[in-house]
This record gives C-alpha cells, structure tokens and sequence, in this order.
C-alpha cells in the first residue's frame, strides 16, 4: 500500500465503529470496554513465573488466578484485538511503519522516555482508581455516569494544561 503520513481514517466513520463496538460488548459480554485490567493481568502471568510462591500469598494476585490462567479472561483478547484493529486501521490508512513520531526539539529517545513515563503513570493511576480512561470514557460516558464525564473533563483540563508545559518540544 502507498504510504500517506497525512491520510488518516475518517474520524465519524471511526467514532460509529468504536460505538458500535461497545455496544456489541455491552450486548454479548455484559461488560463494557477498558484495557487497564488486561496490563494487570499480564504483570500477574510474569509474576506467576518468576515467583508463582508470591502470587499464590498475595490476595491481590491470587484472586485473578483463582479461576486458571491470568491470561484466561475476555480483556485480554480485548486489547489483542485493539492491537489487531490499530495495525490493520494504520495499513489501510497507508500510515504503517517504523518510525517515531516527534516534534524537532526531542530526540527519538526523549520521545520514547516520556511515553514510558506517560504509561507508566498511566498504567498507575489506572490501578489506583480502579479503571482507565477507556474504560471511564467509552463505558462510563456511554452509561451516563457523572463521575465518568467528571473524570473525563478533568483528564482533558490536566491535558490543555500539561500541553502547554511540553508543547516547545514538538514545533
């Protein structure tokens, strides 16, 4: 496919899609979308073959493999399928390649550093607030739950606020 970095997919086709989606999960599952729980999972199954002892004392850890395999659980294939849809949606967009995407004040590196730390923060708070973003946004927003669209106007004010901090670093 001819690479195009300008072409992206159309934002109300995609938006119908990722509706569409959540719908069929709420429909089948029961359960809306969110990708925090599968991150947590796959730490359990590393933990489970460094130190299976360790996870078998922790509560925590124990719970989510009181039913098998860590792995064995429908967010897991959730976010393989988002894995799957995001490629798939960059191929034919014609926006699939390696490459790090940057501003010319940061180096590819520094680029990577502050995803990292985004993530991990992220992947912290998450856990901590006992849901992500997605979850928040798509599922909560769906079911009209103010502390959702709470949540989700402050994550944009922090966002505003933060990008005005770093925005030197990508013109």
């Amino acid at each position: 496919m001819q690479r195009d970095p300008t072409k992206f997919w159309n934002p109300y086709v995609g938006g119908v899609a990722l509706g569409l989606v959540l719908l069929t999960s709420l429909a089948v599952m029961g359960k809306g979308l969110g990708a925090s729980g599968a991150s947590f999972r796959a730490g359990v199954a590393a933990v489970e073959v460094v130190a299976p002892a360790h996870v078998a004392r922790a509560p925590g850890l124990r719970g989510v493999t009181r039913d098998g395999s860590p792995l064995d659980d429908w967010l897991v294939f959730e976010v393989l399928g988002v894995v799957l849809g995001g490629l798939v949606g960059a191929y034919t967009s014609g926006r699939l390649s390696k490459e790090v995407l940057k501003g010319p004040r940061i180096s590819s590196v520094g680029r990577i550093g502050l995803a990292l730390l985004g993530g991990l923060l992220m992947g912290f708070a998450a856990r901590w607030a006992r849901g992500c973003t997605s979850g928040q946004a798509l599922t909560g927003g769906a079911l009209l739950s103010a502390g959702a669209w709470a949540f989700m106007m402050s994550v944009f004010a922090g966002g505003y606020a933060f990008a005005w901090v770093v925005r030197r670093e990508f013109r």
